[in-house]
């Protein structure tokens, strides 16, 4: 993150969403600044997902504001777009149960994320113009090196759904970048993961971060990878925010420790912690 504190790229004011009696989120604020890499923690069912419902337009809040700024400097006020229009501006994400169509190929799976920056018209695709043709050869560039970015180029025209649950995780990073994104939401992308496919993942974030100029908001449970590339943590606990601050403070919060990390996680050394 700058050193210099800008006008933050997100700002989410007293975001509170209601189900019938139940009340899931309560009064959630935050403000992430550009290039920042942020974790969003807590328990199961503490609302975390559904935080990222909301800001990446699936929920309607039932109170409060996001405000989103794009790479052209325009603030917008996103908490009653559609998911389709707030990727268009800027905001992509990820899902906790992977969201990819597993009877594509994987090479279509990005192919289809691309559909909005095409440039060739109906009557084009229809007569199979040159600009369609040179449309097509550009969106396949395009798509062949997000796959061999993450490694998975020599996969492009296999099955989606035969891949390994690892690589089906990358393809959804690839897929949510082939929007040029600048917040990515992470829902849990290493779920599932082995420790080593876990790490590769953690220096994968981290490169696309500073290659695609992003700001990234990320749910985990993997403490390991959150405590070693996230700048700052926010904790919910029953829908409300408990706690905001560095990995070290959060790691010694008493109310955080009660709450989710338990004593055990609280004593282990802070291995890789970049702040």
């Amino acid at each position: 993150m700058n050193g210099e504190m800008h006008e933050p790229i997100l700002r989410v004011q007293n975001l509170s969403i209601v189900f019938g009696g139940l009340t899931a989120v309560s009064g959630f604020s935050c403000e992430l600044q550009d290039g920042e890499l942020v974790g969003l923690i807590g328990p199961n069912g503490a609302g975390k997902t559904t935080v990222f419902n909301m800001l990446s337009g699936l929920y309607k809040p039932t109170a409060g504001t996001i405000t989103f700024r794009n790479r052209d400097g325009q603030s917008f006020s996103v908490e009653n777009k559609t998911p389709a229009a707030l990727n268009r501006i800027g905001i992509a994400r990820t899902f906790q149960n992977i969201r990819l169509f597993g009877n594509l190929s994987v090479e279509d799976n990005v192919r289809i994320a691309l559909h909005s920056q095409r440039e060739a018209h109906p009557l084009d695709v229809l007569f199979r113009s040159k600009r369609f043709y040179r449309d097509e050869e550009r969106i396949t560039e395009r798509a062949d090196g997000l796959l061999e970015l993450f490694r998975i180029l020599h996969k492009k025209h296999e099955r989606t759904g035969s891949l390994p649950y690892g690589e089906q995780r990358k393809l959804e990073i690839a897929r949510a970048l082939a929007a040029r994104p600048s917040l990515l939401l992470l829902d849990e992308p290493a779920a599932g993961m082995n420790p080593q496919e876990t790490r590769e993942l953690m220096e994968l974030v981290s490169f696309i971060r500073k290659q695609f100029r992003l700001t990234i908001l990320l749910i985990e449970h993997d403490m390991n990878m959150v405590m070693g590339i996230c700048e700052r943590l926010i904790v919910l606990d029953y829908g409300r925010t408990i706690a905001v601050g560095v990995p070290a403070d959060i790691r010694a919060n008493p109310a955080v420790i009660k709450a989710y990390l338990g004593s055990d996680a609280a004593a282990q050394p802070e291995k890789g912690t970049t702040c």
